[in-house]
């Protein structure tokens, strides 16, 4: 719990008179900043196991895009509840946020691309059975995009929260649903089996989505229909970048999770997200 004290706009103009202009540098505890942004907590999560000196760049990107997983998944679950409520322009407005969010996520990984084979295996083994493919924060981003998958969630049912989050997420609309349902009350002709579809199940392609989407072009949802692209878009250049890092630090050897890590890495990567946005290009 934080116990900063707030100050007003009248406040912030005091102190800086009293201070002659200069920072305030005296607390009676820890400073403000560090009990908001809890800077010491940071600090004592960054927990290496080896004295490789790679180490600590490979845990800080993965930590920091672990936050960034959790940042989406609150933004995209806004996003849902603004498009049930009719408000297209507000939710247009936070998936567009998310593409900004997507810009850092993607930087992130900048700090592993010197990364070689020589170096990862400095530490490689000591991650035991450790693996990405175990985020549930990163799990739940795929299920709100629409990529849902029941056997994904089993990893997860020693963490009873996660697992909860995810069963939840698996049987509930995805991101996509929520605006194809928004589209349909609009009046497009979205066919109701994809309306009444089995969320717990990928989403599948549907021609008449493709035909609501060439609709939508022109209109007053456009905005929302690009910022979804964008969306799509920055997620499939996170994908590929994965697969740069795994493919330059560790070439084709099997994943540290027990799949092939490479090859299951390209499959996931051709999943695609909002599907009928992009073939619906071919038809305008």
């Amino acid at each position: 719990m934080t116990t900063i004290r707030q100050l007003s706009e009248q406040d912030r103009n005091a102190r800086a008179v009293a201070n002659e202009g200069l920072p305030t540098l005296t607390f009676d505890e820890a400073t403000p900043y560090d009990d908001y942004v809890g800077t010491m907590t940071l600090r004592r999560l960054q927990r290496t196991i080896t004295d490789a000196p790679e180490e600590l760049a490979f845990l800080v990107t993965t930590q920091v895009m672990e936050l960034y997983f959790g940042l989406l998944r609150t933004e995209w679950q806004l996003a849902q509840k603004q498009l049930d409520d009719d408000d297209d322009a507000a939710a247009t407005a936070t998936i567009k946020r998310t593409v900004r969010h997507f810009d850092a996520l993607n930087a992130a990984w900048a700090s592993l691309s010197w990364l070689t084979p020589a170096q990862f295996n400095k530490f490689r083994d000591a991650l035991g059975e450790a693996s990405g493919f175990q985020s549930a924060l990163y799990r739940h981003v795929e299920f709100l995009l629409g990529n849902k998958s029941e056997p994904l969630i089993r990893p997860h049912r020693r963490n009873p929260e996660a697992y909860r989050e995810l069963t939840e997420a698996l049987a509930q609309p995805s991101l996509y649903d929520s605006v194809l349902a928004l589209l349909a009350r609009r009046g497009h002709a979205v066919p109701q089996e994809v309306l009444e579809r089995d969320y717990t199940a990928e989403y599948e392609p549907h021609p008449d989505v493709e035909k609501v989407w060439v609709e939508v072009y022109g209109g007053p949802l456009e905005p929302l229909a690009e910022a979804l692209t964008d969306l799509a878009e920055r997620f499939s250049d996170w994908r590929y970048r994965h697969v740069m890092a795994v493919r330059r630090s560790m070439g084709a050897k099997p994943g540290s999770g027990g799949s092939n890590g490479l090859n299951w890495l390209e499959r996931s990567m051709r999943r695609q997200v909002f599907p009928e946005l992009w073939t619906a290009r071919t038809l305008m």
